[in-house]
């Protein structure tokens, strides 16, 4: 949101500091960041575990107490049997009942009774279970998991950029980064998101931006990692994008990929044409399309790069994206509970966008793509019908729950930059899958899937996650993860970051 800040003036009300980095109590310096791993600073749990090697999130036996499990972990082929599958990909359609073959981590069949010899596979019953692509949210900073709720009723201005960006962000050390990042990321699995853009605009450090990445790998999301600016003199922002990308990003199989926050700087969409990164950007607060169209001018804009929030822009802004190949992300829970503007889902429908939707942070809103999706359907049938209450003609349709499924598959992965591999059930695609449960109370009985899945559905229905046909999250509950040394961990970060920062937490106001 404060994108457009330069990160190297001085603090005015609703800017972000980035002068200096407290340092943690005692005076501990940077030079004292060990280099073992990552980078992690010194001093803490965390740092003790990264600097071993291990995998903080990990349990060492990730299911040999499930029998049904541990097949399923050692077949390169698995069955899921029996399900109403909504594949979002109109080529190959919806099934009432069908099953979903995953061979060697993708797609392999999606259609009734597939026949497969019972000895080589590992069969999965799906009855009672809608089958879906994994949810993509478009927009996440990630690296504030350790500040959910913290937010009492905030507004961006002045309590957001007061608050997260100007006292506590300049807080974090690198071990937590990593925490949140870690935190937000599993967070996102057990409630059926299995892809994200992380926007961590906490890269005080190089130290800091490789916890990030470390803390993304480890959990075992797929994710665009969108390199953003971060605070003191240490930063490196934007150049250090050509070493994380030398790193972690010469590969194109694996499930992190790389983008770069540009705040509208020329000099930054530049190197972002340099590197070959798609740009992500945020539209918010003053009219910003002066400054767009400046960069179209200049032939800086490109296919695939993300525009996120589209608040206040005028029409030749919109145009702009749209001609060109620009994609939008909708925020609509954040954007009307904290102040940012109307959610701008039906200007983007109205410019001829399939819109991807995001949850931005946890500081003030629960980023589940349930609640995500169900605030954007109701908003933008209330504008429509109260434009009919006035007697408006010819007005645009309403959005159906099928949309809505779409803005957070197929629309998220396009945004993202990953449809050639995932937000359908498409055979050849990789198998990020979300199985939910349908045989509950309060959904049963199921009459209408896409209805359900929007409309009365919450994380509580999410029952089995696959990411790249790895199974995830495992008869509601997540896999080979150790939640006790999260929550522990996660604890420990929040507490140096409040106590670093002076920040008082108010736990029952």
């Amino acid at each position: 949101m404060c994108d457009r800040c330069n990160p190297k003036t001085p603090a005015t009300p609703g800017s972000f500091v980035c002068d200096d980095i407290p340092t943690s109590p005692g005076g501990t310096s940077r030079r004292k960041f060990l280099k073992s791993g990552v980078g992690i600073a010194a001093g803490g749990s965390v740092a003790q575990m990264l600097q071993s090697g291990k995998a903080v999130a990990q349990v060492a036996d990730t299911g040999n107490s499930d029998a049904e499990l541990s097949r399923v972990q050692g077949q390169r082929r698995i069955l899921l049997k029996g399900g109403v599958v909504l594949t979002l990909d109109p080529q190959v359609g919806d099934f009432a009942k069908a099953d979903v073959l995953i061979e060697d981590g993708k797609i392999r069949e999606i259609g009734p009774n597939i026949a497969v010899s019972g000895d080589a596979v590992a069969e999965i019953d799906a009855s009672n279970r809608v089958i879906i692509p994994g949810f993509v949210d478009t927009h996440s900073h990630s690296y504030q998991g350790l500040l959910r709720n913290i937010l009492i009723s905030g507004l961006l201005n002045p309590d957001y950029n007061r608050d997260i960006q100007t006292t506590l962000t300049p807080a974090y050390q690198p071990t937590d980064a990593y925490a949140g990042i870690l935190v937000t990321a599993l967070g996102m699995i057990d409630t059926g998101t299995t892809a994200m853009v992380d926007i961590s605009q906490v890269s005080h450090t190089p130290e800091h931006s490789d916890a990030c990445v470390r803390a993304l790998q480890e959990s075992g999301i797929r994710a665009v990692y969108a390199y953003h600016r971060g605070a003191g003199p240490a930063a490196q922002y934007p150049q250090d994008i050509k070493r994380l990308q030398r790193t972690y990003f010469s590969s194109k199989d694996q499930l992190l990929t790389l983008a770069l926050t540009a705040n509208l700087n020329a000099n930054v969409f530049t190197l972002a044409r340099e590197v070959d990164v798609p740009v992500v950007q945020h539209l918010v607060g003053n009219d910003l399309s002066p400054q767009l169209l400046d960069l179209g001018r200049a032939g800086l804009l490109r296919p695939g790069d993300e525009y996120i929030h589209c608040l206040g822009i005028n029409d030749a802004a919109w145009r702009l994206i749209k001609d060109t190949g620009g994609h939008v992300s909708i925020c609509a829970p954040i954007d009307m509970a904290m102040g940012h503007g109307l959610p701008a889902i039906q200007e983007a429908l109205d410019h001829g966008f399939r819109p991807s939707l995001s949850s931005y942070h946890g500081v003030a809103i629960a980023q589940d793509f349930f609640g995500v999706m169900r605030s954007t359907y109701t908003l933008q049938r209330l504008l429509i019908l109260q434009r009919a209450r006035r007697g408006e003609q010819n007005l645009p349709p309403l959005l159906s729950c099928r949309d809505m499924l779409e803005f957070a598959t197929i629309a998220g992965a396009r945004c993202a930059n990953l449809d050639s591999k995932v937000g359908t059930l498409t055979p050849g695609k990789e198998a990020d899958i979300v199985m939910l449960r349908t045989d509950r109370l309060d959904v049963w009985p199921l009459n209408n899937a896409p209805m359900a899945v929007v409309n009365l559905m919450n994380p509580a229905h999410v029952d089995t996650v696959f990411i790249a046909g790895k199974v995830k999250k495992w008869r509601g509950n997540l896999v080979g993860v150790d939640t006790s040394s999260v929550l522990r961990i996660v604890e420990e970060a929040r507490d140096g970051v409040v106590r670093r920062a002076g920040f008082q937490m108010n736990l029952l106001g």
